[in-house]
This record gives C-alpha cells, structure tokens and sequence, in this order.
C-alpha cells in the first residue's frame, strides 16, 4: 500500500498540500508540526532541513515546497487526472506561481516595492506585471493549463484566494470569477475543513 505523510500547520502553505492531496484521492496520514519548536526538531530537521512546512513523504521519498508537491503528486497518481496534456501551459504557470507571483506578493506584503528603474533586475518586475499576466492568462482560458482543471489550480489557484482573502492581490473580476470555479470543489471543501477543524482545537 502506499504510504504518503503530509507534515503540516493549519495556519501555512500546508493547506495548499492538503488540497493536492485530497484532489488525488490517496489515503495519508497528517503529523502537525509547531513553529519554533516541532518544526526545528532534530528529527524533523532531518526530513526538510528548511524546518518548514509543507512535505510530503511518499514511500520513503520526501517532497517540499508546495509547486514540487503538487507536481509531483500529479505525476504520481496520473488516475486522478490532475496533469494535463498540455505540459507547456502546466509547467510555465506551476513555476511562474513559484517564482514571480511568489516573489511579487511577498515583496510587496513586506513593503518592498521594486523601484522603476530596477525592474528588468527583478525576475517579476512589477506586481502590477504579474497581475497583468494572470489575467490575461484567464481571458484566454478558464484553467491556468487550459480547459480543465489541473494541478496548477490547485497550486496557483490557492495563491489567487489567498490574494483575494488578504488584499494581497488586487481584487480583480477575472480572479474572482476564477476563483468562483475552483472554491467549491469537494477535495478544496474537505481539506479546508480539516485544517479549519485543526485551528479549532489550537484556540
């Protein structure tokens, strides 16, 4: 049988792995892990020596960040059809959600905003580029790798809620009708509610 652990913390990009993990159907097993202290135990280092969350351990082979995860488990369970034909499309926006939305969001939340004349030194430019580029991505289809759901969804999907939850993305009709699509899938409504249920008893 296989053996898939998910290390986590409700209040993390965890709930990003969970979702993944729910979308393939595969029986795992959660081990929640505190900042500062599980999380920088020696045992746990030992696994992701980052000291973060998530991972994914999948018969003994460990996974971290959440792009990889997602992509990883896609390919690993193809049966639940979250790698899409077209490949192209799926690895351009897994990894632009990895590396320009991610870097323009965290910059920006911080206060850092890249100055005019520095931005062809910033692989994302602007947040105003990335924001640009995500939309015209879903005026051209309704999933980031085309007509149907994908992984990529879940990964870069997740980001866009989080945006529109937070302010950390402005709040566009494209993201929002975009978001309306996804939301509401059974897997993203039993992941959110574990780790909702998982909030609870910390408070």
């Amino acid at each position: 049988m296989t053996a898939l652990t998910l290390y986590t913390n409700p209040m993390s990009r965890g709930r990003i792995a969970r979702w993944m993990l729910e979308e393939t159907g595969q029986p795992y097993t959660v081990t929640v892990l505190n900042y500062g202290t599980t999380m920088k135990a020696r045992d746990y280092l030992a696994i992701n020596p980052m000291g973060k969350v998530p991972t994914v351990v999948h018969d003994g082979r460990v996974i971290t960040e959440c792009a990889a995860i997602c992509t990883y488990l896609a390919d690993a369970f193809p049966e639940a059809g979250l790698m899409p034909a077209d490949r192209a499309a799926f690895y351009r926006w897994m990894f632009f959600g990895a590396g320009p939305v991610e870097q323009a969001v965290t910059n920006t939340a911080l206060g850092f905003v890249v100055p005019p004349e520095r931005q062809r030194t910033a692989g994302y430019g602007s947040l105003q580029d990335v924001v640009t580029a995500l939309e015209l991505r879903l005026a051209e289809a309704p999933y980031f790798a085309g007509d149907s759901f994908s992984a990529v969804d879940v990964y870069l999907g997740s980001q866009i809620g989080w945006g529109l939850r937070f302010g950390t993305l402005p709040d566009r009709p494209a993201f929002r009708a975009y978001w309306d699509r996804i939301a509401d899938r059974p897997a993203a409504k039993r992941a959110q509610a574990a780790d909702d249920a998982l909030m609870e008893q910390k408070a």
